[in-house]
């Protein structure tokens, strides 16, 4: 077995491990489910002609200016509140507790600290999450305010079950410089009254929402309402599984795909059919697929690399993946970093504002000996000239810190 397959395995006996609990689970059988395999994997080569990020974000027409940014790891999520005031049954977490706007371990208090914070690390980009950020209308408005005034070049988005959404609040989101808003349409019954007022107001309007498989053929009518209603894109992600929302997606009887998470095959069918419907009936809104390989490998990617250059870290010893390659006593190193308002050993201080952080370094869990050989690969690397996944497993490690795996992994 190669150094991938074993990784691959892996991934396999951790997540049958995680999920122990639910026998009831229905996990990819490559007998059995050989149709379905058939039908995603063409899908998945269909897509490659027109996707972005290292083939792992299938689309047509266009994304929107949020999207590229989350894509270069040039933005910053702040999440509102943890409480939610919809039911979905896809959604990973319970969102039932209201909490300090938070982002990355993070706790903002104050709306101008969060700002002060989005400016030093020269984020282009800031979202407002939750749960449901309109829930605290007032809090999600005062922090919009503040980053749009200590950075008034950044994009800013928001994303929202549009339950609570009326036109003063719509107004004032538009009077505070929100640039687009996201809607999870999901969360109403795929009802799109509350889109109607953000148009004309909001300059992007955007619907995000889970490829749900039962509603595939529902969303390919939708598409033509949502271009009349001033929608540029949809944004569909694939289903994931948790342990919080397990017994929810077990009662639809998907097939579950085990990757660093367990996801669902037939979201990511749902995603590509809906993406090819609007391609082949030459739609004018723009849709793409959020994958989970995405959002899992750029979004962790990007977070690295700007905690990197917030350590003053040279940006030739930054790797794609986010990793700080270290070269010393002839030894072959990654690090990493995290941030904490806790000072520790090995921690750098950056202080934003009156507020003081922490860049701590730490190790990566990969070290070698810095021969020839790890030099010639090295060298193979950064010129672009490795074109397959390495079979040896020093050589594999070396590979997952330096570069960011290329597509959908077929299955």
């Amino acid at each position: 077995m190669d150094a991938f397959d074993l990784y691959l395995n892996g991934l396999n006996n951790k997540n049958k491990l995680d999920f122990a609990e639910f026998k009831e689970i229905n996990w990819l059988n490559y007998y059995r489910d050989s149709a379905l395999i058939d039908e995603r994997n063409s899908f998945v080569l269909e897509s490659n002609n027109s996707s972005l990020f290292k083939n792992t974000k299938p689309y047509y027409r266009a994304i929107s200016p949020g999207c590229k940014l989350c894509g270069e790891g040039k933005w910053s999520c702040l999440f509102i509140t943890n409480k939610c005031n919809a039911s979905c049954f896809y959604c990973p977490a319970s969102q039932e507790q209201d909490a300090i706007p938070t982002t990355q371990g993070l706790d903002f208090p104050s709306a101008d600290e969060y700002a002060e914070y989005v400016k030093a690390f020269g984020f282009k980009g800031v979202a407002f999450s939750g749960g449901e950020p309109l829930l605290y209308f007032d809090k999600t408005l005062e922090y919009l305010k503040a980053v749009r005034k200590i950075c008034p070049d950044v994009y800013i988005w928001i994303y929202t079950n549009g339950l609570l959404a009326d036109r003063e609040k719509m107004t004032k989101l538009a009077d505070a410089g929100l640039n687009e808003i996201r809607f999870d349409i999901g969360a109403t019954n795929y009802n799109t009254d509350k889109i109607k007022l953000a148009s004309g107001l909001i300059p992007n309007i955007t619907v995000e929402i889970p490829a749900v498989p039962k509603k595939t053929h529902l969303l390919q009518k939708l598409l033509k309402t949502l271009e009349v209603l001033g929608v540029s894109n949809l944004n569909l992600h694939q289903l994931r599984l948790t342990n919080y929302n397990a017994p929810h997606l077990f009662k639809h009887n998907y097939t579950f795909i085990n990757a660093e998470r367990p996801i669902v095959l037939e979201s990511e069918i749902s995603a590509l059919e809906i993406l090819k419907y609007a391609k082949e009936n030459s739609m004018e809104i723009g849709v793409n697929y959020c994958s989970f390989y995405y959002k899992y490998r750029f979004q962790k990617a990007g977070f690295r690399k700007i905690l990197a250059n917030g350590a003053g870290v040279a940006p030739n010893n930054i790797t794609e993946n986010g990793f700080v390659r270290k070269i010393e006593n002839n030894k072959l190193e990654y690090n990493t970093f995290s941030i904490s308002l806790i000072p520790s050993e090995n921690s750098k201080k950056i202080i934003i504002g009156n507020i003081n952080y922490f860049l701590k370094t730490e190790n990566a869990g990969f070290k070698i000996d810095f021969n020839n050989e790890v030099r010639d690969f090295l060298s193979e690397i950064q010129s672009g000239k490795l074109l397959i996944i390495p079979t040896d497993f020093d050589k594999f490690e070396i590979y997952r810190k330096e570069c960011i795996e290329t597509g959908l992994r077929m299955i």
